[in-house]
């Protein structure tokens, strides 16, 4: 049971890894730009934005990477 609870973990992370490393704006704008980032960029709060995100897509990385760990210890 514990094992099902971990890979639908580990899934739901690396959606979520895939969706924020999509909302970073980078050279071309990325996807960031269908959500306004592109209009946002010359407000002020755009860089506490950018930082926000980026302490999120950490933290989403570091769960995926110790879900992946759990689940290649109990899977041996």
């Amino acid at each position: 049971m514990l094992t099902i609870i971990y890979v639908v973990l580990e899934v739901i992370t690396a959606l979520a890894l895939i969706f924020l490393i999509l909302m970073h704006s980078g050279k071309g704008g990325g996807l960031s730009d269908m959500f306004g980032g592109s209009v946002g960029s010359a407000a002020a709060g755009s860089a506490a934005v950018e930082r926000n995100l980026d302490r999120i897509t950490v933290t989403v990385a570091v769960i995926f990477a110790l879900t992946s760990l759990t689940l290649d210890l109990r899977l041996q």
